[in-house]
């Protein structure tokens, strides 16, 4: 079962919100090759605030992704395409179904 997750916040700048969905969408081929990579979820919360949550076993794969490709791109655009930076916060999973 699944201990970990990540969730992450993004704020789109004006104007660049479906650059921001079509960014993460792009991303699922990433997170499907990660193998520690549990469950992975891309969405969105009204016009311009877009997150990412994903899914660990342990603390070795959430670092893993903490340093895969997924965030290497997205710290790469946000300057582009993000309002503020991103904001990633540890979870820590207290039941699951």
């Amino acid at each position: 079962m699944e201990k970990l997750a990540l969730l992450a916040r993004l704020e789109a700048k004006p104007g660049k919100e479906q650059e921001v969905a079509n960014f993460i969408k792009s991303a699922l081929p990433l997170a499907l090759a990660e193998t520690e990579t549990v469950c992975w979820y891309a969405f969105q919360i009204g016009e311009s605030t877009f997150g990412i949550f994903d899914t660990f076993m342990d603390e070795a794969g959430r670092n893993a992704h903490l340093g895969g490709e997924i965030a290497k791109a997205l710290m790469a655009k946000a300057p582009e395409l993000l309002a503020t930076s991103p904001v990633i916060e540890k979870v820590d999973l207290l039941a699951i179904k």
